[in-house]
């Protein structure tokens, strides 16, 4: 792995952010933690490494236009995370704990493609078998991104040129059909961007293979419709362990905000 640029800027980010935490909270694939405490974003055809060496201070290896041009709606820096956990029900002291535990989950903004296949791909898979399929992919088909070492996610397009071959070495299992058809029909993720979440979430399950939970996860993860909570086996169980079986998400503001402070406090704390 060559390294990027190095770490010569920096950046003071004051609300919730925590790397380690965005890392491992399951809502993107291509997260790397580098050796000394250096984190890897990618998106698109930009790579972004970045530490903490104090708290609240950032160091970053882009300048500041780019920053801000790109990473500060990819972090979702304009929206207010504390204030979100403040709003908490004090009484709701499951949601409260889970959310003192989450703090430093943001919503990433990340590409429509490569977030829709990377959660058709998720299905049923665990996250390092997600990772390797989804760096197969960008490994033959992507173009690299200058110097880095790492390759952006290809476009339907340079999709479609992948041989029986290359299908086969991903491994996707059942889930080959579900991308060879999205990558058929190139749906246009950009103009999706323009609808309602219902009329998105219509328009995403009405695809081979894409069922609620892989459309509320593009819709959330993609689109930044922090209404909408994925419901998986982990927040089921919540649910049900918690909350008598009872959807405490469902209809809510920033739902699927709330979704992943549950989804991360589940998962470390199982």
């Amino acid at each position: 792995m060559h390294g990027h640029g190095m770490l010569t800027n920096s950046v003071n980010i004051s609300d919730d952010f925590d790397l380690e935490k965005l890392r491992i909270s399951g809502q993107c694939f291509r997260i790397k933690l580098l050796p000394d405490g250096v984190y890897r974003f990618i998106k698109g055809r930009h790579v972004l490494d970045m530490s903490m060496p104090s708290p609240g201070t950032y160091a970053i290896s882009c300048g500041d236009e780019e920053f801000s041009d790109v990473w500060h709606d990819y972090f979702d820096l304009d929206r207010d995370y504390a204030a979100i956990r403040s709003e908490i029900d004090p009484d709701d002291t499951y949601l409260k704990s889970a959310a003192e535990s989450g703090k430093g989950i943001r919503i990433l903004k990340q590409d429509p493609w490569e977030c829709l296949i990377s959660f058709i791909i998720s299905q049923r898979k665990n996250i390092p078998a997600i990772t390797a399929a989804v760096e197969s992919i960008c490994r033959n088909g992507g173009r690299e991104i200058d110097g880095t070492g790492e390759y952006e996610f290809p476009d339907a397009e340079r999709m479609l040129g992948f041989s029986d071959e290359q299908w086969a070495s991903f491994k996707l299992g059942y889930r080959e059909a579900y991308v060879r058809s999205a990558v058929t029909d190139s749906p246009d993720m950009d103009s999706m961007a323009d609808l309602s979440d219902e009329g998105l979430m219509e328009c995403l399950t009405a695809m081979h293979g894409v069922g609620i939970k892989v459309a509320s996860c593009t819709a959330l993860f993609a689109y930044s419709r922090v209404n909408l909570a994925p419901v998986d086996v982990w927040i089921k169980r919540v649910f049900d362990e918690q909350y008598g079986g009872e959807d405490v998400l469902s209809g809510r503001k920033n739902a699927g905000i709330l979704q992943q402070y549950l989804f991360y406090h589940a998962r470390v704390s199982s």
